[in-house]
């Protein structure tokens, strides 16, 4: 064993030249994964101008994507399947300018969001991967959650199609709030209801897929975050801190409909935090009752003239209606 070095500029070298590896192996790495995205790209075009070329299309018809599998296979390898072909062929279908394809993106990220047909939710889920560094696996999660139907649904129609080109921009409190968030990576039955601290025990075990759904920026505090005021004991069920709203976040969770009381109580938890938990340099603490039901008119009386950093919104463990929200989205567009 080399004994370690006590030379603090030696030690330096180490570092920069590890770095300096690191960071070169990355660009390789993306630098493959663009040049074969631009690959499949070019040889969907070919696909597609040879489909478009009249008597080439008259002659092999549906079979075209079959025969030239097996004839690509034989010649190249494997790579070329009846899919893989397909899929290239889609992608050139959706994105015919190369130039318009992220290189923070593989081809993988593409064959998600070619699947997509419309245009509005496609340039979403692009963006958002681009702006959240989105892995494949997180691609799809959001893709089954219909987070942009999700996220459409409080907006109108200039906020809708602003969604869709920049994705979601984190600015100020409002921006944060899902309505529904959806916890169905914890696997629950529908009609199966857990009680509060089994739920917030479980969110906590998954708390990779939780902060997912929570969005960007999140960093986790604690649980059951015990505050005290005139020697009576009170915890905040999850409490994270947002690092680009800088400011704490409070979640205060609810098995049945949310109360008036849930409300207030969550406006004292800020309270506090406002007054005995910020430090120089943060905002205003941002409080979410979140309740599996909630009454819209209860909620608008209980936070009358109230904190407008607090918000109720609810939660599911299924995936929701996705041709509910379509209709949804589909009125809004319409100016309905």
């Amino acid at each position: 064993m080399i004994p370690a070095n006590p030379n603090p500029a030696y030690d330096a070298l180490i570092n920069q030249i590890s770095t300096t590896y690191e960071s070169g192996r990355k660009q390789a790495v993306r630098q493959v994964q663009t040049t074969l995205l631009q690959t499949y790209w070019a040889i969907g075009r070919h696909i597609v101008e040879f489909e478009q070329g009249g008597q080439a299309k008259a002659a092999y018809g549906k079979k075209l994507l079959p025969t030239l599998s097996r004839d690509l296979v034989i010649r190249l390898g494997k790579g070329f399947g009846h899919v893989n072909l397909s899929q290239m062929r889609q992608l050139y279908l959706r994105y015919p300018d190369s130039a318009t394809l992220s290189p923070t993106l593989t081809f993988s990220h593409y064959v998600e969001l070619s699947a997509i047909d419309d245009a509005l939710e496609r340039s979403f889920y692009e963006q958002q991967s681009i702006r959240e560094s989105w892995s494949i696996a997180e691609l799809k999660r959001q893709k089954r959650s219909s987070l942009f139907l999700r996220l459409a649904g409080s907006r109108d129609k200039e906020g809708v199609l602003a969604l869709s080109k920049e994705g979601q921009l984190v600015a100020n409190p409002a921006d944060l709030i899902r309505d529904p968030y959806v916890f169905e990576f914890l696997k629950i039955p529908e009609p199966y209801r857990l009680a509060e601290t089994d739920l917030e025990t479980r969110l906590i075990d998954h708390l990779q897929l939780f902060l997912l759904e929570l969005g960007k920026g999140f960093a986790f505090i604690g649980r059951q975050y015990r505050i005290t005021i005139n020697n009576r004991h009170y915890k905040v069920d999850l409490v994270f801190y947002h690092r680009i709203l800088k400011c704490f976040v409070l979640i205060d969770l609810k098995r049945d409909a949310v109360q008036h009381e849930d409300i207030g109580q969550m406006n004292m938890y800020m309270g506090y935090f406002a007054s005995e938990e910020n430090v120089e340099g943060d905002n205003p603490p941002i409080g979410i009752v979140l309740a599996s039901a909630k009454n819209e008119l209860l909620v608008k009386f209980a936070t009358y003239e109230m904190n407008s950093q607090l918000f109720v919104a609810k939660y599911q463990m299924y995936l929701p209606d996705r041709d509910e929200l379509q209709q949804q989205l589909q009125a809004i567009m319409n100016g309905e």
